[in-house]
């Protein structure tokens, strides 16, 4: 669980990145929870953009993001997801320490 002052460091730092993910009228299904879940191990951080068309929630599309890579969500704004999650090998992202 991210603490509030670790969160707005993920906000700051994921503000310049672009959605490379779009979530579109087939909602969110299985092979793009394992595209999104490795580029999350690739980055850490990463944008999901959901489109107009999209039949879910947008609250349900991040949930079902969040459980299926594991990772958290930071924010959500707009029609647009911020996902974190720490990477095994390709660390890149130092977090504040929790006191």
């Amino acid at each position: 669980m991210l603490t509030g002052k670790q969160k707005r460091y993920l906000r700051s730092e994921a503000h310049h990145l672009s959605p490379i993910f779009q979530v579109g009228k087939g909602g969110v299904n299985e092979n793009m929870i394992k595209q999104i879940g490795e580029a999350l191990e690739a980055r850490e951080l990463i944008k999901v953009s959901i489109l107009q068309n999209c039949d879910q929630d947008k609250d349900e599309v991040a949930l079902v993001i969040s459980k299926g890579t594991r990772g958290e969500i930071v924010q959500k704004i707009g029609n647009t997801i911020v996902v974190y999650k720490e990477s095994r090998e390709n660390k890149k992202l130092e977090l504040p320490k929790v006191k």
